[in-house]
């Protein structure tokens, strides 16, 4: 264990434990490929008494009153601000992305838990005016779900957490968080803040273990009112699945595959030098590994030719290395099954006939480093045209026509992120109202944003993560009539 990384621990039932049932596995830096820490893994021994404790959690915690949660969980985001150093170091050393990405993730992500603070004290009701002599009231209310299990995954190990947890104590609810067994000292950190801002030790349980046994266990707990999960659309829908079989209230944040439209008065001159200062450096933020990330970038087919090749050198002059380097402008993926399922990818394209314009490669370095990527023309059957690749490859392809461009943009099952280029107010409505997505960015990339609802269209989910949306998703409308009693 190095001594910038913590000592990593479930916290079950207001105890740190380090040891637990489930074995342990290591904690890897995808920098170098060295072994960080081990991780105990939670058994159904410590699972059950997770589930358990999130139910006393819930008595408790939802019968603080509004204001004093909104308190707490102030605190909590000041104490994550506070931290912000200590804990970018660690997510930048289980991640691998930039340190100057990983502190940035830290602090946007007590905004997060600050809005979320604020829109707990916003979950209002509503009063309906009787019909019928004898009654006196007819209240609706909003309440807490109950317990939650909460799943995230690696790429954004503090933000991802943060928008659940945010939301789910603001609207009064208990969690049991299982975050990504690769990236568990960030989450780790992350929860000490809550707890240290006066969260009960109940109210928050974290554990690990193997995925699928822990996904399994915790949805079938009687304990457990609502499942909330960050993942791929295959792992969305199986949980979703087991939830609907106990009918549990589900929300699913799941993979995308962004398109992005560059017009015409956008592609050439200063307009074009804008276009590609931003896409390139949105593509390959975290090696490509966010699930909003652009991936096919349609342009006019007479700026084919000059905004790929520009967009590859671009690319091909990225610096690449250990996150805690201060050059480093893109780092390693995750880990090594990401490397091996960048190169499916790329032998796929190639195979299908696409043309490979920069990269294609895994780096001669320790860690797992891939070259940033760029593909032009890859026909509509290719993998990279149909699945999400989560990591650093972009598709460039021509279009003759506005429509076309929109309807190939349209043309998958998946409608998370989307993004477009245009001078035009005009043309800018059209493409938002257009364009099928869950969110639309019209000459910018920053779609995500903490007063704003995260959540996708057709396969990408099923309802919204932060702002007034994403809370009351962890709610139930309860209904209170009173009447007179004789």
């Amino acid at each position: 264990m190095t001594s910038s990384y913590p000592f990593p621990a479930l916290h079950v039932a207001g105890q740190w434990l380090t040891q637990a049932s489930g074995g342990e596995r290591p904690v890897i830096n995808p920098a170098d490929g060295r072994v960080l820490a081990m991780l105990p893994l939670a058994g159904p021994t410590e699972l059950a008494a997770a589930a358990e404790s999130a139910r006393r959690g819930f008595e408790q915690w939802r019968r603080v009153r509004p204001h004093d949660r909104y308190v707490i969980l102030r605190r909590a985001a000041e104490l994550l601000r506070h931290r912000a150093g200590e804990i970018a170091t660690v997510l930048t050393l289980e991640q691998g992305k930039p340190l100057t990405e990983a502190k940035r993730e830290v602090l946007l992500s007590a905004d997060i838990i600050d809005v979320q603070a604020e829109e707990g004290k916003r979950l209002y009701g509503r009063t309906v005016a009787p019909r019928v002599e004898g009654i006196l009231s007819h209240t609706v209310n909003r309440v807490p779900v109950g317990p939650v299990a909460a799943f995230t995954p690696w790429n954004f190990p503090v933000n991802l957490p943060s928008r659940k947890l945010g939301s789910a104590l603001a609207a009064g609810c208990s969690v049991v968080l299982k975050p990504a067994e690769e990236t568990p000292g960030s989450a780790m950190l992350l929860v000490r803040c809550f707890l240290d801002a006066g969260v009960p030790a109940d109210a928050i349980n974290l554990v690990w273990g193997d995925p699928a046994q822990v996904s399994s266990f915790l949805i079938e707990r009687p304990e457990i009112a609502k499942v909330s999960v960050t993942g791929s659309v295959a792992v969305g829908k199986l949980l979703g699945e087991q939830a609907a079989r106990h009918v549990k209230r589900f929300t699913g944040e799941l993979g995308g595959h962004a398109p992005v439209i560059v017009c015409d008065d956008m592609a050439e001159g200063a307009g074009l030098d804008f276009v590609l200062k931003q896409s390139v450096t949105a593509k390959y933020r975290n090696a490509g590994q966010v699930c909003a990330s652009p991936i096919r970038f349609y342009v006019p087919r007479v700026q084919l030719a000059t905004f790929s090749e520009r967009f590859a050198a671009a690319a091909q002059n990225l610096q690449l290395g250990s996150g805690l380097d201060a050059a480093t402008q893109m780092g390693p993926l995750s880990h090594a099954r990401r490397i091996e399922d960048m190169a499916r990818f790329v032998d796929d394209a190639v195979g299908q006939g696409a043309r490979l314009l920069t990269g294609g490669h895994r780096v001669a370095r320790p860690g797992f480093f891939f070259e940033p990527t760029v593909f032009a023309d890859a026909p509509a059957s290719s993998r990279v045209m149909q699945q999400e690749p989560f990591g650093p490859i972009a598709v460039i392809q021509p279009y003759d026509t506005l429509d076309a461009a929109i309807e190939q943009a349209n043309a998958l099952p998946y409608a998370l992120g989307a993004y477009a280029f245009t001078r035009d107010l005009h043309t800018a409505h059209r493409l938002g109202e257009g364009i099928e997505a869950g969110m639309v960015g019209i000459n910018h990339f920053g779609v995500s944003q903490p007063e704003l609802p995260f959540g996708g269209h057709k396969e990408s989910g099923l309802g919204q993560e932060q702002g007034a949306e994403g809370i009351t998703h962890y709610t139930e409308v309860k209904t209170i009539t009173v009447g007179q009693p004789f």
